[in-house]
């Protein structure tokens, strides 16, 4: 077996042993990337050389006999809106930054480089975040390993296609209305939003303030708890990070074997209804008939906010705080400036036409529409209120139930292009996932199965603020069940 077959425990395990060195697996890593890149483009950059070096430092002081952390020496990968210090840019899978190097790295990426992590390369995105298949990037479109001429999902589509093709065990991604589990979904790995405030956002490039979120993209849901905690706690840095005397990490790897017992299933009827793709839909039922057969009560619930209107009100919010936010790039401080200007307002102009990609540009106009004087009340306020009845909705639903399970995306992969002139269509994919981002709880897709034309299918598992420790112990119920971590996609076999 390949050491990139084995999972990211797995590896570091034996890293800690000395069983492998974390330069034998960062080669590894870079090898399988360089032989796969052309055909699934999961990266916007890379740094081999930074990586090796690393890696055998990492090596030395392990030799030595020094703690080098919870991850060991384990090569992994972080979406390019999380900016690092190292020499990699930071660029969002944008025109506007497609050069510009952060002075600083992310408080995930310190903690990741603290606990011994060789970060090898920046994945491949959606423009700022902004889309649901990673055909919005500067870089190019990302392919999915399953079927490269399909979507992998978005917008941490190239998080999810390296995890999936065993070009790095983990990776990190954000979520910011499913950013993370659609993909995931897509690509038969799993992928981990955390609740709002479990991980701290310093250093993570804003799109929707209020909704983002990062989290672990893994091929096993023991990798993800490795991941998560790595990566959770609390960051003075970021005002929204939560406390420890509110919500104390727990040690999500202890008691990831032990059931949830007795476990109250809930699902919701409105997730079971028109746009749910036929195939999707029996895989997923399937997948909670397992849970059932397992010991669980399935009992139907009601979510009529969350998915009737969400995603409406997650078009109105989201767009709103990108408007906000993206307005400090300019061409003044940093990122491209315009070289034909005649003053500085043609020049901000230009810059900012220059730059930015059309979806970016969409959601831009809708934002500053949505906030603009006279229509302030009418979308935005209204959209703050519906998300209120959201919350509403889960925090109703999680006193009956111990967690919520339905399919994480209406449909398996599309093909490429498919959508990109149909944005209504392309907002639908994340019909399932922005709810759980509106209400700020935590969610997580694992894989389900497969359609007949074998195309993954994940099922999404929804729970309340802060649970992710028993939220990760129900996926891993699952995961004993279905046995799909090890299952391989296409694309590595044909670049054998």
């Amino acid at each position: 077996m390949s050491i990139l077959d084995q999972t990211a425990c797995q590896v570091r395990d034996a890293l800690r042993r000395g069983e492998v060195s974390a330069l034998d697996v960062t080669d590894a890593c870079l090898a399988a990337i360089e032989r796969l890149e052309p055909a699934v483009h999961a990266f916007a950059s890379t740094a081999p050389d930074a990586a090796r070096a690393r890696a055998a430092r990492l090596d030395r002081r392990r030799d030595a006999g020094e703690d080098v952390g919870l991850l060991a020496g384990l090569p992994l990968a972080v979406k390019d809106n999380m900016a690092t210090a190292d020499g990699l840019p930071t660029a969002c899978g944008s025109n506007i930054l497609r050069t510009w190097h952060a002075p600083y790295d992310a408080h995930v990426v310190e903690r990741l480089l603290a606990e011994g992590a060789v970060i090898v390369g920046k994945t491949n995105m959606d423009e700022f975040a902004m889309g649901s298949s990673t055909e919005h990037s500067c870089f190019g479109p990302t392919r999915n390993p399953w079927d490269t001429d399909r979507v992998p999902g978005g917008s941490s589509g190239g998080s999810a296609a390296a995890v999936a093709a065993r070009m790095v065990p983990v990776a990190l991604g954000s979520d910011t209305g499913g950013s993370i589990r659609q993909p995931a979904s897509l690509c038969s790995v799993v992928g981990l939003k955390p609740t709002y405030g479990r991980v701290s956002r310093y250093g993570l490039v804003a799109f929707a303030s209020s909704l983002d979120q990062i989290g672990p993209v893994t091929r096993t849901v023991g990798d993800a708890a490795l991941l998560l905690q790595a990566v959770a706690g609390h960051d003075p840095r970021d005002s929204t990070s939560a406390a420890e005397t509110d919500a104390p990490v727990p040690d999500y790897l202890a008691a990831l074997e032990e059931p949830v017992e007795p476990l109250r299933i809930g699902v919701p009827k409105e997730f079971f209804g028109e746009g749910l793709d036929e195939e999707v839909e029996r895989v997923v039922r399937d997948a909670v008939a397992a849970c059932e057969g397992l010991g669980a009560e399935v009992v139907e619930v009601a979510l009529p906010h969350a998915t009737d209107y969400a995603i409406a009100a997650y078009y109105l919010v989201a767009p709103s705080e990108a408007s906000s936010n993206l307005a400090r790039y300019d061409g003044v401080h940093y990122g491209r400036r315009s070289g034909e200007a005649a003053d500085v307002i043609d020049m901000v102009m230009r810059s900012r036409s220059e730059g930015f990609g059309d979806e970016v540009k969409r959601r831009i106009m809708l934002g500053t529409f949505a906030l603009s004087s006279g229509y302030y009340d009418a979308y935005y306020k209204k959209a703050l209120k519906v998300r209120r009845l959201v919350r509403q909705d889960f925090d109703a639903a999680f006193e009956k139930v111990d967690c919520i399970m339905g399919p994480t995306s209406p449909t398996a992969a599309f093909r490429l292009g498919e959508r990109l002139d149909d944005p209504l269509a392309m907002y639908l994919s994340d019909l399932f996932t922005v709810g759980a981002s509106m209400a700020a709880i935590a969610g997580v897709s694992v894989p389900a199965g497969f359609t007949e034309a074998g195309l993954p299918v994940g099922l999404q598992i929804l729970s309340g603020v802060f649970t992710e420790d028993r939220l990760l112990r129900i996926a891993r119920m699952l995961e004993r069940e279905t046995h799909l971590a090890g299952r391989r996609p296409p694309v590595c076999e044909e670049s054998a």
